[in-house]
């Protein structure tokens, strides 16, 4: 038998992972009230405190939701190429943006004065510009709802496999103010969209919807609940937004520890996730290395602390005095242009299982440098200790670079900057995370999650011969 949760005692404990055991604070039983939601996270004991108003607001943001899903079926791709191009436009307008810029300088002003990186926070004119160019690009995409992938025939009938939009997609991201660009593109394929931004973010988030979203969504005629914003401060949301089995999928960006929290969350749930938390690219140097390709290579890979900003560096012990040089010298050059001084980390022998922490600069780069007896030794120290997101090998051998491709773990591969890992760089969509490298495997390999990505698959069967039985 099973009945309501309706209070937690101190000291209770409470089971998990099928043979551990949590105890509940008394900061928590005292906060605990009935109405409220308790997920304890399976895979590691975290007790996650739900509140009754924050479940309520992301309950009825994911209904509301699933309701425009449906209505989303009913409208002509025409009406959300025009929602893309309303929405660039708005963005574009510098009467109809000034509002979202005040709000985005009070959220810098306040995240500085609480001592917060405003790395990502700061919508600047590049970042405004980005946000246009890709919504323009989802404009000028070609739909691929119901797109014919594949027709089985046979006898008297057929079977015809179709794209199909998932539903409704969650996410949570913490303070980039520039995701609704990014992941309204969903909807080109159908989807709907609910919001959880984190608090840095959240009044310029607001603005957004107010100033571009909701009028852009307006203007098309699309359904108000095609975008909404969980308009929210708490943790408690994100984690409502990820227990909510009614996500088709739930997609995480942010920092690690939350971000794989969250991706815990889901998975427990049922619900799909792709998660895109922590990173940190790797450049493996060769002994037949061009040193000017190398310098180019480090000082374009530490412009800014990024998921793909190079956080590991192995040079031949052969050379290693010679590369090492190299190396530092194009890292102070990429802090110089910073106004900083770049932080070199040597590694040991005995240090290596260090290769895993990913530092996160706000403004002077800083890095890992190893020496490596090979290219092969690189490759296993990638593999072991790698988030498994990016890695480079500079080298003028073809030999090399296709066996480094062949063996190293990563789902971005190449030769030079690691940088380049962006979809809306590298593959002209805007993305939304670099998704699955980190955990779920969900659209299988690790690579580029964009509004593009996200649909199923459905099947048709057109019987022509009704005689047929099984």
């Amino acid at each position: 038998m099973s009945r309501e949760l309706t209070q937690l005692s101190a000291g209770q404990e409470l089971v998990y992972g099928g043979n551990r055991v949590t105890v509940v604070t008394t900061e928590l039983a005292d906060a605990f009230a009935k109405g409220d939601r308790l997920v304890i996270v399976q895979e590691t004991g975290d007790l996650l405190h739900i509140p009754a108003a924050e479940h309520s607001l992301v309950s009825a943001a994911v209904l509301d939701a699933g309701a425009a899903f449906t209505s989303l079926a009913e409208c002509s791709d025409d009406q959300i190429t025009e929602f893309f191009d309303c929405f660039a436009d708005k963005i574009d307008d510098d009467s109809m943006f000034a509002d979202v810029i005040a709000a985005n300088q009070a959220d810098v002003a306040s995240a500085l004065a609480r001592g917060r990186s405003t790395t990502r926070l700061q919508l600047t004119p590049a970042m405004r510009s980005d946000m246009a160019a890709g919504l323009r690009s989802w404009a000028a995409s070609a739909t691929r709802r119901q797109q014919l992938m594949a027709t089985t025939d046979h006898d008297g009938w057929s079977v015809s496999s179709l794209r199909a939009p998932l539903g409704v997609v969650g996410f949570v991201f913490e303070g980039r103010p520039n995701v609704f660009a990014d992941a309204t593109g969903v909807l080109r394929t159908g989807n709907t969209a609910v919001f959880r931004i984190g608090s840095d973010a959240l009044g310029t988030a607001r603005q957004i919807m107010r100033s571009c979203v909701e009028p852009a969504l307006h203007q098309a005629g699309l359904p108000a609940s095609s975008v909404q914003l969980v308009d929210s401060a708490a943790h408690a949301a994100g984690w409502a937004l990820f227990s909510d089995q009614r996500l088709a999928l739930a997609v995480a960006r942010g920092s690690g520890t939350a971000v794989a929290q969250l991706g815990a969350v889901a998975r427990q749930h049922g619900v799909p996730v792709s998660l895109h938390g922590t990173g940190g690219a790797w450049i493996v140097v060769s002994e037949h290395a061009d040193p000017d390709v190398l310098a180019q290579t480090i000082e374009h890979s530490l412009d800014r602390k990024v998921c793909n900003t190079m956080n590991v560096c192995c040079v031949p012990r052969s050379q290693a005095a010679k590369c090492a040089s190299i190396v530092t010298a194009a890292a102070d050059r990429a802090a110089a242009k910073r106004g900083t001084q770049a932080v070199v980390h040597r590694v040991g022998p005995t240090e290596r299982d260090q290769l895993g922490h990913e530092w996160e600069w706000e403004n002077a780069p800083e890095y890992w440098l190893v020496e490596v007896d090979s290219i092969g030794e690189a490759v296993e120290l990638f593999n072991r200790y790698s988030p498994k997101l990016a890695a480079s090998l500079i080298s003028d051998d073809a030999e090399e670079q296709q066996t480094f491709f062949s063996a190293i773990d990563a789902p971005f591969v190449g030769n030079g900057f690691t940088r380049w890992v962006d979809g809306q760089f590298a593959l002209d969509q805007p993305e939304l995370g670099l998704s699955n490298w980190q955990s779920g495997r969900l659209f299988a390999r690790g690579g580029v999650l964009s509004g593009d990505s996200v649909f199923t698959v459905r099947l048709r069967a057109d019987v022509r011969d009704h005689s047929l039985h099984r």
